[in-house]
This record gives structure tokens, C-alpha cells and sequence, in this order.
């Protein structure tokens, strides 16, 4: 059972792959020039087709090019907040991880305690992963528990050196069991307005592909 994803392509951009031909083209190239250097949607809950698309735990992820992260951060100090949301990578030019470092938690107080989970449709890529043992390294005031949906081009030997890197910073990386997507559906989906909340309904073999990546994710970091 192979894991079959790609590095983010033009796809997450809602561009085909393949080169476009003539005005076309060049009003593409116009458009992405225009783009801010990077650019991430945040929420409080997102779409429950998105979720129900890009979570899903399956062996072959073809057109989840996307990274999806839903974060609950708790910060313990003379007062506890806790704060939640998700964000989604609008084009490649940043990954959801980093941007949250860079927007949700641009800096860390050394006076407080922050326990952090995110709840990723997939596992960092090579440079996320860095920047994850990175901050970690820096400030010891701050625990992150990753649970994942699915394992990102795990079969790789530098993919696997960072994921366990940043197993020895301190991050606890997870697989997500079906509780967990539960969890999220319930947490960070929207339900359609003026209707009682749908119950999450699980998918075929969700429990089958848990286990699978729980085997490939104990076999890289142990």
C-alpha cells in the first residue's frame, strides 16, 4: 500500500498542470505575479465537502494537493485562553504550517505555557517540517501534538529524517483515529444553517487506513 502524493503543484491554484497556450497563458502569469507572497484563508469552520475531500484518509491522494490544518491553541498563564480556528493554502507559495507560525502564533511570550494541536489533513512537507523543529528547538515553552490524516510521501529518506527530527524537538505526531475525525467534523465543520448538526458519517476502510499509516508513522520514528 503505497502512499502516491506529489509535491503542491500549480493545481492548488485551481490551474492545470500542463502548460496553457497563448492569451490564456499569459493572463494565468499576470494572475499569479499579482498574488501577495503568500495568501491563507483562516476561519473558524470550513466547508464540510472540503473536509470531507481533503481529510480523508486514503491510500491514493490524488488532487489533495492542499494542506487543511485545524489548531487548538491553549496558553496558560495568570489567566488560561483558549483560541481555535483552521487555515487552508490558498496557492504554494506558503504551506498552512508555516503560516501559522507566521500569523496565529507569530511569537512566544517566555512567560507562558502554550499547548498546541493541530488536526492536519496531511503530514508536513520536508521544509514545514524543518521550521516545526525550528521553533520548537527555540522555545521550550511551547508543546505541539500533530495528529494527521495521512503521511506525506513517507516512503522518502529526507521525509523521514524530518519527521523525526521533529520527533527528538518535542512533537508529538499522531495519526488521526476515527474518533479524531469525529472530532474535527463535530469542532471545525460547518453545518448548514437552521438544521441540527449532521453526525459524522465514517468512510469505507477509515479504520483499515488508520492502522496502515499508525504501522508506516511507529516504523519511521521508532
Amino acid at each position: 500500500m503505497a502512499e502516491k502524493q506529489e509535491e503542491p503543484s500549480n493545481t492548488q491554484n485551481g490551474e492545470p498542470d500542463n502548460a496553457e497556450e497563448g492569451e490564456e497563458k499569459k493572463k494565468k502569469k499576470v494572475k499569479r505575479e499579482d498574488l501577495p507572497p503568500f495568501e491563507i484563508v483562516t476561519g473558524e469552520r470550513l466547508p464540510a465537502i472540503f473536509f470531507k475531500f481533503q481529510f480523508r484518509n486514503v491510500e491514493y491522494s490524488s488532487g489533495r494537493n492542499k494542506t487543511f490544518l485545524c489548531y487548538v491553541v491553549e496558553t496558560q498563564g495568570k489567566e488560561s485562553v483558549t483560541s481555535r480556528g483552521y487555515l487552508e493554502d490558498e496557492h504554494a507559495a506558503a504551506h498552512a504550517e508555516i503560516a501559522f507560525f507566521n500569523t496565529i502564533l507569530p511569537k512566544c511570550e517566555s512567560s507562558l505555557r502554550y499547548n498546541i494541536t493541530w488536526y492536519v489533513s496531511s503530514s508536513p512537507c520536508v521544509t514545514c517540517a524543518d521550521r516545526i523543529t525550528e521553533t520548537l528547538r527555540k522555545n521550550k515553552n511551547l508543546r505541539l501534538t500533530i495528529m494527521v490524516g495521512r503521511l506525506f510521501m513517507w516512503e522518502e529518506p529526507e521525509m523521514q529524517a524530518a519527521l523525526k527530527k521533529m520527533k527528538a524537538a518535542g512533537c508529538k505526531l499522531r495519526i488521526m483515529k476515527p474518533q479524531d475525525f469525529e472530532y474535527v467534523w463535530q469542532n471545525f465543520v460547518e453545518q448548514e444553517e437552521g438544521q441540527e448538526a449532521k453526525s459524522f458519517v465514517p468512510w469505507e476502510d477509515i479504520q483499515e487506513n488508520f492502522q496502515y499509516y499508525e504501522e508506516k508513522l511507529a516504523e519511521i520514528l521508532h
